[in-house]
């Protein structure tokens, strides 16, 4: 009885395993998945900056509709000097015109509409008051003449469109004053344009006169024989 007392004893840890114990097991090593790749989307950032740009231009439309705009008349299609305005060569714009800036109010629209043009007017630009004219220049019966006038041949007072002056013949730096006949040689004249030549030194004088009279007054000027005189600005 001893005996076997001692090899329990002995033989304990090496006994049969208790039926509540559970033997280790190794887990495998736990796998962290990666993050998902970001894909770009095309379209998605077009959208962005559609809106960055829808965005600008409301702040400029917000601007523009805060300052003092006004309505007046542009030039919608391109009329040549003399051409007859017709209501589709006009158009009305918003813009906000300098002061010093001569524009004509859109609700004066039609009142431009039938007349012809001054000069060539570009399309896209601005109307200005002296852009058009009943009756274009010259008129049936009426000549232009170009007088290339030195500094001693005209008044000194410079001259204006609209002016009255005088074309009068003259005998020339080598003629004689004393044997020259000025019979039939003062015509009447309205200034119509005024330039100067910085190479030659003279004025050219656009005169408007009867054109029975334009071929004497360009015979004259061509040979550098005329000179004008300007008349009373009163009542012009």
């Amino acid at each position: 009885m001893a005996k076997k007392l001692e090899t329990d004893a002995a033989g304990g840890s090496g006994g049969p395993t208790p039926p509540n114990t559970t033997p280790p097991s190794l887990e495998p090593p736990v796998t962290v998945a990666a993050p998902p790749k970001l894909r770009r989307r095309p379209v998605m950032a077009l959208a962005g900056v559609g809106l960055v740009v829808l965005g600008a231009l409301a702040a400029v439309w917000v601007y523009l509709s805060s300052t003092d705009a006004v309505s007046v008349v542009a030039v919608r299609e391109t009329v040549m000097r003399g051409e007859t305005i017709t209501a589709g060569d006009l158009m009305t714009v918003q813009v906000t015109p300098d002061p010093a800036l001569q524009v004509v109010p859109a609700a004066e629209l039609d009142s431009y509409v039938g007349q012809r043009a001054a000069r060539d007017l570009s399309a896209g630009s601005l109307l200005t008051p002296d852009a058009a004219a009943a009756t274009v220049v010259p008129a049936e019966g009426q000549s232009v003449v170009g007088l290339a006038l030195a500094p001693e041949l005209m008044p000194g007072e410079p001259l204006q469109i609209g002016d009255r002056v005088r074309v009068i013949a003259t005998p020339g730096q080598s003629g004689d004053p004393a044997a020259f006949d000025a019979a039939d040689t003062v015509f009447p004249a309205e200034v119509v344009g005024v330039s100067g030549s910085v190479e030659t030194g003279k004025t050219v004088v656009s005169v408007l006169v009867p054109e029975s009279e334009a071929a004497q007054i360009a015979q004259w000027a061509s040979a550098g024989r005329v000179a004008v005189v300007l008349d009373s600005r009163e009542g012009n």
